[in-house]
């Protein structure tokens, strides 16, 4: 007999692979409970509702990004080259979920990790900035960030090494840093 996280693993495998070939809203719980030869209602003993069942898929991601903040926020002095690099890193490991958030935005709103992600990127701009940016801080340290986040899943075919250096050599440029 199955454990119960061997299948929630198993519906969470199912709904990826027909999230994204159908999105979020097109594919149905049965659908994903016929594709695994289970029934709706043991479908729903696991998660009650599609949106239970995307958190639970994106909720890893959540949950190290806030390790990676908090880690960062613990230090006495930050580099920015090395938050750059670490933040690059971590969106670089995660190139298919972040994909999968790409693809499903409208889903993520309704879910609030759009503001989530916002507000990761005030605090990573305080970080950079050592307190409150201003409007043109801000504005450079989105364009950092989210360029440095883009690059992850948009050069997918480079070699990673040297992705990672003229990604993070680009943020800084971008933040006005050396």
């Amino acid at each position: 007999m199955a454990k119960s996280s061997d299948t929630k693993q198993r519906i969470q495998a199912a709904a990826r692979e027909l999230f994204a070939q159908k999105g979020v809203q097109a594919t149905s719980l049965q659908e994903i409970a016929d594709r695994l030869g289970i029934t709706k209602p043991a479908l729903y003993y696991h998660f009650s509702s599609r949106e239970e069942l995307v958190r639970s898929i994106v909720q890893p991601l959540i949950d190290d990004g806030e390790a990676f903040l908090h880690e960062q926020e613990a230090r006495q002095d930050v580099d920015a080259r090395t938050l750059l690099a670490g933040y690059f890193d971590f969106h670089y490991a995660r190139r298919q979920e972040i994909m999968f958030i790409l693809a499903e935005l409208n889903t993520l709103v309704k879910l609030g990790l759009i503001n989530l992600v916002v507000a990761w990127r005030d605090r990573l701009a305080s970080l950079l900035f050592g307190g409150e940016p201003t409007l043109a801080q801000a504005t450079r340290a989105v364009v950092a960030l989210g360029g440095l986040q883009d690059c992850t899943v948009q050069f997918a075919d480079a070699d990673p090494a040297e992705l990672r250096k003229a990604a993070i050599d680009a943020a800084c440029a971008a933040l006005g840093i050396g």
